[in-house]
């Protein structure tokens, strides 16, 4: 399967730039093709401008700018993110892509003035993240990137698609161990996948 791997975290030497190269060798090992999409190192440009806010509706014009990673998501038949969360959502160089990527003409297509998905090639999605805060925190102010990825996206994808959803949640006070013991899970789950 070609597996588009989307990582946005600036600094490799990170436990999310550890967690993005296990996630990218334990696909290659399950026989998966693997885009691997690291927004930072590509320099994508997560500004959504005012010419591309005018064309939004107009396609192909919309993809002027972005047509390569449109190419890349059309390709795709399995989608997983790997990011960190901060202030409980995405940061800002993912959600741009969506913002700028994820188009109508690519992502969806306006039927009526209903949405329809155009992206039904993508049989599985997954999502490998981290968070500052805790568990019991995540849940109290509602988990917005859980939801995100087990509700929006996959809708968006399709609805019965198989979605992996990995957190280590607390990260300010993880351990040798509790990283360790993440990275077993991440490895097993993705050469599953």
């Amino acid at each position: 399967m070609r597996v588009l791997l989307l990582h946005s975290h600036p600094v490799k030497e990170s436990f999310g730039g550890a967690l993005h190269r296990l996630t990218r060798e334990s696909l290659q090992t399950a026989g998966h093709e693997v885009d691997d999409c690291d927004l930072y190192a590509e320099g994508f440009n997560p500004v959504l401008s005012r010419q591309d806010r005018l064309v939004y509706h107009s396609h192909p014009e919309n993809t002027a700018l972005v047509k390569g990673y449109c190419d890349r998501l059309l390709a795709a038949q399995g989608l997983v993110i790997v990011t960190p969360v901060w202030n409980f959502g995405f940061p800002a160089i993912l959600k741009g892509y969506f913002d700028r990527v994820w188009l109508p003409g690519i992502s969806f297509e306006l039927v009526n003035g209903k949405a329809r998905s155009r992206l039904h090639r993508i049989r599985k999605l997954g999502a490998i993240m981290t968070y500052g805060a805790t568990p019991f925190r995540a849940f109290v102010t509602g988990n917005p990137p859980k939801k995100i990825i087990k509700r929006v996206l996959r809708a968006e994808i399709n609805p019965w698609s198989s979605v992996t959803f990995l957190a280590h949640y607390d990260m300010n006070n993880c351990t040798e161990d509790t990283r360790a013991h993440f990275m077993a899970k991440v490895k097993a789950k993705m050469e599953s996948f």
